[in-house]
């Protein structure tokens, strides 16, 4: 696999990841201390944005493409 795909699937791997570890970080917030606005939780929040934003993002380019 070479060139777009490669990248694609990279894409895809990373963002998975990013939304996984914000995941755990709001588990952890939650089960540490109990406060929702904590930077952890917020964090997690913008991992998780993040991570599904790019998932979106690539997989509407790839329908236009």
């Amino acid at each position: 696999m070479t060139g777009p795909g490669a990248h694609r699937t990279a894409t895809f791997v990373l963002s998975l990841l990013m939304a996984v570890i914000g995941v755990a970080l709001i588990v952890e917030a939650v089960s540490g201390d109990g406060s929702v606005i904590s930077p952890r939780f917020l964090l997690g929040v913008l991992f998780i944005a993040a991570g599904g934003g790019r998932l979106y993002v690539d997989r509407v380019k790839g329908r236009g493409a």
